[in-house]
């Protein structure tokens, strides 16, 4: 359910029962002459769109002000948007301690932008990550007090956690394509991967006409794009997220 029309009963019910709540996290950037800045975005939103028929979600409005970087081409004329990871992280925390306080215990934010590195980390995914973990640790102090980790009641901690019980699992952010799909599936930027993720989720996203505008390298591939390769990108992507986000 998308979370600005649900009804607090609605809401109630996702806390009891669990349900994952996942919030699309990606940026505006610049992808090529014939693509929407939004794509990265986009790409989450929709498969979340397409996860929602199969299971009980709780979808929060995307975050589309990510840390976009001018690393692809200047914001002059080309739609980039850049908010840095230092601003963003602040917000994260703020973001996910409010849904902590609300009651959700299983919250996901999906991201696609950079991805390729999400091991490492980059600028937006370390922000979330950093906000994720700040705000579990100010909501355990506030609910529990100082001192909670080494409280008696802690002492099946560590057992806990060997079967699958880690309140540092409350919020966690993943990449829309997992490693696994590296040498299955073309992993690009505005290239025949993303250009067939697009024309198979959100066609109108792209303008065929507009391929021989492109210039850069990256994009060279784009014209080889088919809704049916980007088909087998959305089903590995949904076989990913039915692992991901469980209940």
């Amino acid at each position: 359910m998308r979370y600005e029309l649900m009804l607090p009963h609605q809401i109630r019910k996702a806390i009891q029962e669990n349900w994952p709540v996942a919030l699309p996290l990606g940026v505006l950037e610049y992808h090529g002459e014939h693509m929407a800045v939004g794509m990265d975005t986009l790409a989450v939103i929709k498969t979340l769109e397409l996860f929602e028929k199969e299971r009980d979600i709780v979808m929060l409005p995307p975050f589309y002000y990510g840390a976009a970087s001018y690393a692809v081409a200047p914001p002059e004329g080309s739609g980039s948007v850049q908010v840095g990871g230092p601003v963003l992280a602040p917000f994260a925390e703020e973001l996910f301690y409010g849904l902590l306080r609300i009651g959700f215990r299983n919250i996901h934010a999906i991201i696609h932008h950079q991805t390729e590195n999400f091991v490492a980390g980059m600028p937006t995914d370390l922000a979330f990550k950093s906000g994720g973990r700040q705000a579990i640790f100010r909501f355990l102090e506030m609910e529990r007090g100082e001192g909670w980790w080494g409280s008696d009641k802690m002492a099946d901690y560590y057992a806990g956690h060997a079967e699958g019980d880690n309140v540092f699992n409350w919020v966690q952010v993943h990449p829309l394509m997992p490693a696994a799909m590296n040498g299955k599936y073309p992993f690009d930027h505005a290239g025949i991967g993303e250009t067939s993720l697009m024309l198979a989720l959100c066609p109108e996203a792209v303008d065929a006409a507009h391929f021989a505008d492109n210039t850069g390298w990256y994009t060279k591939s784009a014209p080889e794009a088919s809704a049916e390769l980007g088909q087998k990108g959305v089903a590995m992507i949904l076989e990913h997220l039915r692992t991901t986000l469980t209940g």
